[in-house]
């Protein structure tokens, strides 16, 4: 590990956390330089919902390749490009009943969420957004500025104008309607919350602590967008893209978003990032938002091969019934111990186990599972929650298999916890 301590910048993270030297990687495995093999919960902080190294993926790219596709095309027309949109609108949008226009942004999720505060401001001729407490929308300096998330934000690097942040689902407590403090807000002209061109959310938080908005609470923003004239953005980055059971995380609710965000997954392990958004709202001038790498067309490749899995709803089947399986574990784990506070948060295949913040335990949980060969990290405003983002394609005995190392690992840390305290640590 010393090339990368000497040379990599100190602002590495995950390395830290996994402090081996990867060699290969298939399916729901990461195998390293000595041919340690590990469980990987973590898929690429949801990017590989499909697992390492799909076969449909590989095999298409290899084909791809060996014909000289077109790699780098800017947003010029390619073959790739149209296979996809064609693949999206058939298998995605239409089903749904969904109309939307599609726009390649840069690469990453903090490109898609920019193109999408951009389009808004442009669209509504508003500056001002709200965004909710604990969200994560990403790293860049629009994308930062509606990011709750307290590590990230720091006054030397931030712009803290034209964001409003408002209480999440149960930010206040699960007596305090927390839409009730938002419409206030909106109602009185003296509030001090300027008219927001648009609302941005996401409907299960994850960097944030697996906070799992209600259909009702959604419902209820969208409810206020409508009223108020603001647009309704929904990350779906994280958390969309078959990680909750459906393809998007919102359609148990029923919404209709103005704009939608989707990046990691929607690439098929590859930099892509996409932006939806209602017809009406495409009032670009042409070149007006552009990009050297917009539009990825071995991402393409990759996702057209993918989208194959929602042809039907056997993934989503096999989705919700990995989530009882996985959430069952969890709540026998947090009841064996009550007494340290924790709490099973989630859907889908996303899921947090949270341990009351000043136990401070969730980090050692994850680097205790990682030494039992398994890959997990943790979330939340303190590091307080371990999450759990294993592929969806997870096959169920290998999902049995790392709940079996998680618990292991818990124990562990619980008795060495436990030996501290009797020993007046």
């Amino acid at each position: 590990m010393r090339i990368f301590e000497t040379y990599e910048s100190v602002v590495r993270g995950y390395i830290r956390s996994f402090p081996t030297i990867f060699e290969k990687a298939k399916g729901s495995y990461l195998i390293d330089e000595q041919g340690n093999e590990y469980i990987d919960f973590f898929a690429g902080a949801g990017t590989l919902n499909y697992g390492h190294n799909n076969p449909k993926a590989s095999e298409a790219l290899i084909k791809y390749l060996q014909n000289d596709g077109i790699v780098h095309g800017l947003d010029m027309a390619t073959t790739a490009k149209k296979a996809f949109i064609e693949k999206f609108v058939t298998t995605i949008l239409e089903p749904r009943n969904m109309e939307y226009k599609l726009q390649f942004t840069g690469p990453t999720g903090t490109n898609a969420v920019e193109t999408a505060l951009k389009l808004a401001r442009l669209v509504k001729g508003r500056s001002n957004v709200v965004s909710f407490t604990n969200g994560y929308h990403g790293l860049s300096q629009g994308a930062l500025s509606v990011t709750g998330n307290n590590f990230y934000r720091d006054e030397s690097h931030i712009s803290r104008s034209n964001v409003t942040f408002m209480p999440y689902d149960n930010f206040l407590g699960e007596d305090v309607d927390s839409l009730k403090v938002f419409r206030k807000y909106l109602e009185d002209g003296s509030s001090g919350l300027d008219t927001p061109a648009a609302v941005i959310l996401e409907t299960v938080q994850g960097e944030g602590g697996i906070n799992v908005a209600s259909k009702e609470w959604l419902q209820g923003v969208e409810s206020l967008c409508r009223e108020f004239d603001m647009l309704l953005i929904i990350d779906d980055i994280q958390v969309g893209n078959g990680r909750t059971g459906d393809f998007f995380s919102f359609e148990f609710a029923n919404l209709n978003p103005d704009i939608i965000t989707l990046s990691k997954s929607i690439g098929g392990g590859l930099p892509m990032a996409l932006v939806l958004f209602r017809p009406e709202l495409d009032q670009w001038k042409p070149g007006e938002h552009t990009g050297t790498f917009r539009g990825n067309n071995l991402a393409f490749v990759a996702s057209t091969q993918l989208l194959d899995y929602w042809d039907n709803d056997d993934l989503s089947k096999a989705v919700f019934y990995k989530e009882e399986i996985l959430k069952a574990k969890l709540e026998a784990i947090a009841k064996k111990y009550s007494d340290w506070g924790m709490k099973v948060k989630g859907r889908g295949l996303v899921y947090g186990l949270e341990i009351a913040s000043e136990h401070s335990v969730a980090s050692d949980i994850s680097a205790k599972a990682f030494e039992n060969g398994l890959i997990i990290e943790t979330c939340g405003s303190s590091s307080h929650v371990v999450k759990f983002l294993p592929p969806l394609t997870v096959d169920e005995e290998t999902l049995q298999a790392g709940l079996e190392i998680f618990e292991k690992s818990v124990d562990a840390v619980m008795q060495e916890k436990k030996n501290r305290l009797t020993e007046g640590f």
